[in-house]
Protein backbone atom coordinates (compact mmCIF):
# COMPACT_ATOMS: atom_id res chain seq x y z
CA UNK A 1 0.00 0.00 0.00
CA UNK A 2 1.57 3.59 -0.44
CA UNK A 3 1.63 5.72 1.94
CA UNK A 4 -0.68 8.22 3.79
CA UNK A 5 -1.34 11.39 1.00
CA UNK A 6 0.79 10.01 -1.38
CA UNK A 7 -2.19 9.14 -4.21
CA UNK A 8 -5.26 10.86 -4.19
CA UNK A 9 -8.08 11.18 -7.13
CA UNK A 10 -8.26 13.15 -9.80
CA UNK A 11 -11.42 12.67 -11.88
CA UNK A 12 -14.44 10.28 -11.80
CA UNK A 13 -16.05 9.44 -15.50
CA UNK A 14 -19.29 6.86 -15.46
CA UNK A 15 -18.66 4.50 -18.08
CA UNK A 16 -21.01 1.82 -19.41
CA UNK A 17 -20.20 -2.27 -18.80
CA UNK A 18 -18.62 -2.33 -22.44
CA UNK A 19 -15.76 -0.32 -21.09
CA UNK A 20 -12.30 -2.18 -20.70
CA UNK A 21 -9.80 0.27 -19.34
CA UNK A 22 -6.88 -1.35 -21.65
CA UNK A 23 -8.85 -2.33 -24.64
CA UNK A 24 -10.64 1.29 -24.45
CA UNK A 25 -7.00 3.29 -23.88
CA UNK A 26 -6.59 5.48 -27.29
CA UNK A 27 -2.68 6.22 -26.23
CA UNK A 28 -0.30 5.09 -23.57
CA UNK A 29 2.54 7.50 -22.57
CA UNK A 30 6.12 6.37 -20.81
CA UNK A 31 9.10 7.71 -19.12
CA UNK A 32 12.46 5.89 -19.26
CA UNK A 33 15.28 7.64 -16.92
CA UNK A 34 18.86 6.83 -17.62
CA UNK A 35 21.04 7.42 -15.47
CA UNK A 36 24.49 9.55 -16.45
CA UNK A 37 27.95 9.25 -15.44
CA UNK A 38 30.17 11.15 -13.87
CA UNK A 39 32.43 12.13 -16.34
CA UNK A 40 31.09 15.19 -16.99
CA UNK A 41 30.54 16.77 -14.25
CA UNK A 42 33.28 19.68 -14.69
CA UNK A 43 32.49 23.18 -15.71
CA UNK A 44 35.92 23.01 -17.53
CA UNK A 45 34.39 20.49 -20.31
CA UNK A 46 33.34 22.55 -23.58
CA UNK A 47 29.47 21.95 -25.07
CA UNK A 48 30.61 19.37 -27.52
CA UNK A 49 31.70 17.07 -24.73
CA UNK A 50 29.02 17.75 -22.44
CA UNK A 51 27.21 16.28 -25.30
CA UNK A 52 29.30 12.86 -24.55
CA UNK A 53 27.55 10.92 -21.59
CA UNK A 54 29.11 8.00 -20.34
CA UNK A 55 26.41 5.32 -18.98
CA UNK A 56 26.02 5.10 -15.12
CA UNK A 57 27.54 2.11 -13.36
CA UNK A 58 23.99 1.08 -12.37
CA UNK A 59 23.40 0.70 -15.97
CA UNK A 60 26.34 -1.31 -16.71
CA UNK A 61 24.03 -4.30 -18.07
CA UNK A 62 23.31 -2.22 -20.69
CA UNK A 63 27.05 -1.13 -21.73
CA UNK A 64 27.49 -4.78 -21.91
CA UNK A 65 24.31 -5.77 -24.24
CA UNK A 66 25.54 -3.14 -26.53
CA UNK A 67 28.92 -4.61 -27.22
CA UNK A 68 28.06 -8.37 -27.30
CA UNK A 69 24.99 -7.00 -29.86
CA UNK A 70 28.13 -5.37 -31.94
CA UNK A 71 29.88 -8.74 -32.36
CA UNK A 72 26.53 -10.17 -33.65
CA UNK A 73 27.23 -11.28 -37.52
CA UNK A 74 23.75 -11.77 -38.71
CA UNK A 75 22.03 -8.15 -38.08
CA UNK A 76 19.35 -8.27 -41.30
CA UNK A 77 21.62 -6.68 -43.80
CA UNK A 78 22.47 -3.48 -42.17
CA UNK A 79 26.15 -3.49 -41.73
CA UNK A 80 28.03 -1.09 -39.63
CA UNK A 81 28.04 -3.64 -36.65
CA UNK A 82 30.48 -5.81 -38.68
CA UNK A 83 32.20 -3.39 -40.32
CA UNK A 84 35.76 -2.15 -38.83
CA UNK A 85 38.34 -3.99 -37.47
CA UNK A 86 38.12 -6.92 -35.05
CA UNK A 87 39.44 -6.32 -31.63
CA UNK A 88 38.37 -2.53 -32.16
CA UNK A 89 37.43 -0.56 -28.63
CA UNK A 90 33.20 0.54 -28.85
CA UNK A 91 32.17 3.15 -28.18
CA UNK A 92 30.47 3.29 -24.43
CA UNK A 93 29.33 7.22 -24.86
CA UNK A 94 26.44 8.68 -26.52
CA UNK A 95 24.85 12.14 -26.95
CA UNK A 96 21.53 12.93 -25.37
CA UNK A 97 20.80 15.18 -28.50
CA UNK A 98 21.82 12.19 -30.85
CA UNK A 99 19.14 9.89 -29.10
CA UNK A 100 16.87 13.05 -29.82
CA UNK A 101 16.80 13.27 -33.42
CA UNK A 102 17.06 9.24 -33.66
CA UNK A 103 13.56 9.23 -31.64
CA UNK A 104 12.00 12.48 -33.34
CA UNK A 105 11.90 10.25 -36.69
CA UNK A 106 9.73 7.97 -35.42
CA UNK A 107 6.76 10.04 -34.84
CA UNK A 108 3.70 10.09 -37.34
CA UNK A 109 5.21 6.31 -37.76
CA UNK A 110 3.89 2.72 -37.62
CA UNK A 111 6.51 0.97 -36.03
CA UNK A 112 5.86 -3.23 -36.46
CA UNK A 113 6.14 -5.58 -33.35
CA UNK A 114 8.45 -7.55 -35.54
CA UNK A 115 11.66 -5.88 -35.08
CA UNK A 116 10.92 -4.10 -31.60
CA UNK A 117 9.26 -7.07 -29.63
CA UNK A 118 10.82 -9.82 -27.52
CA UNK A 119 9.19 -12.73 -26.55
CA UNK A 120 6.72 -12.86 -28.89
CA UNK A 121 7.00 -14.69 -32.33
CA UNK A 122 8.63 -12.38 -34.81
CA UNK A 123 6.17 -12.61 -37.73
CA UNK A 124 2.33 -13.99 -37.85
CA UNK A 125 0.81 -16.81 -40.21
CA UNK A 126 -2.57 -15.30 -40.56
CA UNK A 127 -3.93 -11.83 -40.22
CA UNK A 128 -2.64 -8.26 -40.63
CA UNK A 129 1.07 -7.38 -38.74
CA UNK A 130 0.64 -5.90 -35.48
CA UNK A 131 1.45 -2.78 -34.81
CA UNK A 132 2.02 0.39 -32.94
CA UNK A 133 1.86 4.26 -34.07
CA UNK A 134 4.08 6.36 -32.16
CA UNK A 135 2.64 9.97 -31.58
CA UNK A 136 5.37 11.25 -29.73
CA UNK A 137 8.93 10.10 -28.66
CA UNK A 138 11.46 13.05 -27.53
CA UNK A 139 14.50 12.86 -25.13
CA UNK A 140 16.60 15.40 -23.03
CA UNK A 141 18.58 15.61 -19.81
CA UNK A 142 17.15 16.42 -16.41
CA UNK A 143 17.85 16.75 -13.28
CA UNK A 144 16.22 14.48 -9.86
CA UNK A 145 16.80 14.55 -6.24
CA UNK A 146 19.18 12.09 -5.25
CA UNK A 147 19.86 11.62 -1.42
CA UNK A 148 22.45 9.09 -1.90
CA UNK A 149 24.87 11.01 -2.98
CA UNK A 150 27.22 12.86 -0.53
CA UNK A 151 28.46 15.92 -2.42
CA UNK A 152 25.26 16.68 -4.26
CA UNK A 153 21.08 16.50 -4.11
CA UNK A 154 20.89 15.75 -7.63
CA UNK A 155 21.58 13.14 -10.52
CA UNK A 156 21.64 14.13 -14.16
CA UNK A 157 19.83 11.46 -16.31
CA UNK A 158 17.73 10.75 -19.97
CA UNK A 159 14.70 11.29 -19.92
CA UNK A 160 12.98 9.55 -23.09
CA UNK A 161 8.97 10.34 -23.53
CA UNK A 162 7.25 7.73 -25.50
CA UNK A 163 3.86 8.35 -26.52
CA UNK A 164 1.82 5.16 -28.46
CA UNK A 165 -1.14 3.78 -28.92
CA UNK A 166 -0.10 0.46 -27.92
CA UNK A 167 3.29 -1.01 -26.71
CA UNK A 168 4.26 -4.80 -26.53
CA UNK A 169 6.14 -6.35 -23.44
CA UNK A 170 9.39 -4.32 -23.64
CA UNK A 171 9.48 -2.56 -26.72
CA UNK A 172 9.60 0.60 -25.03
CA UNK A 173 12.74 -0.35 -23.64
CA UNK A 174 13.66 -2.06 -26.80
CA UNK A 175 13.08 1.41 -28.57
CA UNK A 176 15.60 2.96 -25.58
CA UNK A 177 18.63 0.49 -25.57
CA UNK A 178 18.75 0.34 -29.60
CA UNK A 179 18.78 4.37 -29.61
CA UNK A 180 21.03 4.70 -27.22
CA UNK A 181 23.12 2.22 -29.10
CA UNK A 182 23.02 3.72 -32.75
CA UNK A 183 23.52 7.37 -30.66
CA UNK A 184 27.00 5.98 -29.50
CA UNK A 185 27.61 4.46 -32.79
CA UNK A 186 27.23 7.63 -34.47
CA UNK A 187 24.43 6.36 -36.86
CA UNK A 188 22.30 7.98 -39.12
CA UNK A 189 19.43 9.93 -37.79
CA UNK A 190 16.92 7.79 -39.63
CA UNK A 191 18.72 4.64 -38.69
CA UNK A 192 15.56 3.50 -36.48
CA UNK A 193 13.37 3.25 -39.47
CA UNK A 194 16.09 1.35 -41.76
CA UNK A 195 16.19 -1.08 -38.51
CA UNK A 196 12.38 -2.01 -38.95
CA UNK A 197 13.04 -3.31 -42.41
CA UNK A 198 15.73 -5.90 -40.71
CA UNK A 199 15.13 -8.99 -41.41
CA UNK A 200 16.87 -10.52 -37.97
CA UNK A 201 15.55 -9.02 -34.81
CA UNK A 202 19.30 -9.24 -33.46
CA UNK A 203 19.59 -5.37 -35.32
CA UNK A 204 17.76 -4.38 -32.85
CA UNK A 205 19.02 -4.13 -29.03
CA UNK A 206 18.72 -6.28 -26.20
CA UNK A 207 16.22 -4.52 -23.84
CA UNK A 208 17.34 -1.79 -21.39
CA UNK A 209 17.13 -2.75 -17.72
CA UNK A 210 13.37 -2.03 -16.20
CA UNK A 211 14.62 0.15 -13.61
CA UNK A 212 14.04 3.38 -15.21
CA UNK A 213 10.62 2.35 -17.18
CA UNK A 214 7.57 4.04 -15.65
CA UNK A 215 4.09 4.08 -17.04
CA UNK A 216 2.95 7.56 -16.84
CA UNK A 217 -0.23 7.78 -18.28
CA UNK A 218 -3.00 6.67 -20.57
CA UNK A 219 -5.40 8.54 -22.37
CA UNK A 220 -8.96 7.42 -23.26
CA UNK A 221 -9.63 10.69 -25.59
CA UNK A 222 -7.54 11.81 -28.41
CA UNK A 223 -3.61 12.36 -28.28
CA UNK A 224 -2.77 16.26 -28.11
CA UNK A 225 0.69 16.91 -28.67
CA UNK A 226 -0.11 19.97 -26.16
CA UNK A 227 0.33 17.56 -22.95
CA UNK A 228 3.73 16.41 -23.87
CA UNK A 229 6.19 16.97 -20.97
CA UNK A 230 9.02 16.98 -23.90
CA UNK A 231 9.36 19.05 -26.51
Amino acid sequence: MAAPGKLRVVSVSQVSRAFHPNFCAKWRRYLYMFPLGEDNQSEQIDKREKENLCFDMSHERLRKNIAEDNRVEETGGLPHDSDGIDGAKKPTSFSVAKVDQLLRHLEGKLLSYKMFARDTKASRNVGPPTECFLYHARATEATLPCSSKAEADTARVMCIELVGNRFLRRMVRVLVATAVRESAAGSEDDILLKLMEATCRRATAPPAPPDGLCLVDVGYSDFSPQRCFIY
